[in-house]
């Protein structure tokens, strides 16, 4: 393998982990003793500075980091201050309303109420910080709860739990023959 090779397999490592890696594991997954690692990183870190790149690495303590360039930070901060819109689709506040009111529940509990996987969903309103874990079930596989957060009842705009709208069986029944009808489609456009 060639230098640009290595080089090119350096930058990835340090850009996937995202956080410092100890010289001696990047040597170790390259395959190359760590002062010919050392020198190829050097190489690197000079190759970012001379271009005038973006990104970085640097040095800390025997680890090495790809960071941003101290040129971009301000247009950084500009992005970072921009309010982050969060789009609610029909699937998302259907597992959301479940976790609000069978709260603390698990995946397992909200698919056996919608038919449906809810992977997906859940783990977006996690990201979305509208929902977080809040243990794990004392049943076989300790599978994980879920409930709902401060922020979720910011968002909505009251004060505690207690303030949902009571559900009519009627909506219940809306939420399973929506649920139905997704899975129906589902297998219609999987057999096609």
């Amino acid at each position: 393998m060639n230098d640009k090779a290595y080089k090119s397999i350096i930058e990835s490592i340090l850009f996937t982990m995202g956080k410092s890696v100890e010289l001696e594991k990047i040597a170790g997954a390259i395959e190359l003793g760590k002062e010919d690692t050392k020198h190829l990183i050097e190489e690197l870190a000079e190759e970012y500075e001379t271009a005038d790149r973006g990104m970085r690495i640097m040095e800390l303590e025997d680890s090495y980091q790809m960071c941003t360039s101290r040129n971009t930070y301000e247009y950084l901060i500009r992005i970072a201050r921009q309010p982050k819109k969060h789009v609610l689709t029909d699937v998302l506040l259907e597992t959301l309303s479940i976790i609000a009111y069978k709260q603390p529940v698990t995946k397992a509990e909200i698919e056996k109420i919608r038919g449906v996987s809810c992977e997906h969903a859940v783990s977006k309103l996690v990201e979305y910080n509208l929902v977080s874990e809040l243990g794990r079930l004392d049943a076989p596989g300790r599978p994980m709860l879920f409930g709902t957060t401060e922020e979720f009842l910011r968002n909505f705009g009251i004060h505690s739990l207690e303030e949902l709208p009571e559900m009519s069986p009627l909506q219940m029944e809306e939420f399973k023959q929506e649920a139905e009808a997704e899975i129906t489609a589902r297998d219609q456009s999987g057999s096609l």
